[in-house]
């Protein structure tokens, strides 16, 4: 009976210790794996998070806003007036990254800016008739600035859409639109820079046209 029982303990094996050291190397090679994994992904989230957030704050930096007041300048006056030419002033939002105002190249009494024109912000009109792109524009600077297209710190600059040369040159919005700019009317005027936020400028116009409108 004796002689069994020791040949049946003959035949197990026990775990050594070097068997119980591979396998407890391999747990943490593992768990250094995964560890490796996880921290990658964290950084590599939190980069993508940063990035964003510069993103962000990039395009609002390089952003424009309204300034006061719209105003209209009509073609003709009274009940059954329509408009010609509309401004407004324009500054950079917190003081952003300067935005490039190159006045578009004149087309040919269209109203709008010509075909290849170098122009880095496109003006956009909207309303229930029409859609318009590409008008043409010219700046002015107001105050203080330094000279150059750039609009940037505090520098303000007055945008006028359509030619303020009477009868000649590159023509006026009532020659870019099909259906004119009349009373009672809203439309949407659609500021465009190379880059940021697109600035949307709505209002309606009065029930009667004076040679200059304030669309408030």
């Amino acid at each position: 009976m004796i002689n069994k029982v020791n040949k049946f303990l003959k035949r197990q094996k026990g775990i050594t210790g070097l068997e119980t050291a591979i396998i407890l190397i391999a747990f943490v090679v593992v768990a250094a794996v995964f560890a490796y994994t996880a921290l990658s992904a964290g950084l590599f989230s939190t980069q993508k998070g940063q990035e964003a957030v510069y993103s962000g704050l990039k395009e609002a930096q390089s952003t424009v806003e309204l300034r006061g007041d719209v105003i209209a300048t009509a073609n003709t006056t009274g009940a059954g007036g329509t408009i010609k030419q509309i401004s407004f002033v324009l500054a950079c939002v917190l003081g952003g990254e300067p935005i490039d105002f190159t006045e578009p190249t004149a087309g040919t009494h269209t109203g709008l800016a010509a075909a290849g024109s170098s122009n880095k912000v496109v003006i956009n009109y909207i309303d229930q008739n029409q859609t318009i792109k590409n008008l043409y524009w010219t700046y002015t600077a107001l105050g203080a600035n330094d000279g150059s297209p750039l609009l940037s710190g505090n520098e303000k600059f007055q945008i006028t859409v359509g030619d303020t040369t009477a009868g000649t040159g590159a023509g006026n919005l009532e020659d870019a639109l099909t259906t004119q700019l009349g009373v009672n009317q809203t439309f949407t005027i659609e500021v465009v820079p190379p880059q940021g936020a697109v600035l949307t400028i709505e209002r309606t116009t009065p029930a009667y046209l004076d040679a200059i409108a304030d669309l408030r």
